[in-house]
């Protein structure tokens, strides 16, 4: 659960003060700079609703829908290296971008995924994507940068899986 202020999220509030703070200095350069960076926002907005319900959605059916003891023994606090493999797998075979993994990420782990685990899914999705490498990637930059970058990206999501889940250890309130 995040520190809360006046009942929000700290985040929440952070956010907030930024966007008030952009608004501020556009609105001093320019009062219809404001307006024009609200218009963008919405418009940013419009583009991607859609996905964000349809991966919170989607995080509330993995929530609900995966049992309890197969997820905490494949990607729980006991499950070690199968964890990290299954996050890692995970995150190369599940579709869509960050408006999908991000929410499913947060449904996994309240339906008790550990740490390390998710921290790889993550990982992976951000760096072995391969939709992206087979469209753009390889395309526009050829396949011998591609491959170079590919192969050592192979080894780093279960890295950040290992370190992060240490980390969270040190990090999570007791």
């Amino acid at each position: 659960m995040s520190p809360r202020f006046a009942g929000l999220p700290v985040e929440t509030i952070a956010m907030a003060g930024c966007v008030l703070v952009a608004a501020l200095i556009a609105y001093l350069r320019d009062p219809a700079l404001a307006g024009r960076g609200f218009v963008a926002g919405g418009r940013l907005l419009g583009g991607v609703w859609v996905n964000l319900a349809l991966g919170f959605l989607l995080a509330g059916f993995i929530e609900v829908l995966l049992p309890r003891q197969a997820l905490r023994r494949w990607m729980g606090t006991e499950s070690g290296w199968r964890g990290i493999v299954t996050g890692w797998i995970a995150g190369l075979v599940v579709p869509g971008g960050p408006y999908v993994s991000f929410p499913m990420a947060a449904g996994l782990l309240h339906a008790g995924a550990a740490a390390g685990p998710l921290i790889t899914f993550i990982a992976a999705k951000t760096l072995l994507s391969p939709v992206r490498m087979l469209t753009y990637e390889a395309p526009l930059l050829g396949w011998p940068l591609t491959l170079a970058r590919l192969f050592p990206s192979l080894v780093v999501p279960p890295l950040l899986g290992l370190v992060g889940q240490w980390l969270f250890a040190l990090f999570k309130p007791r």
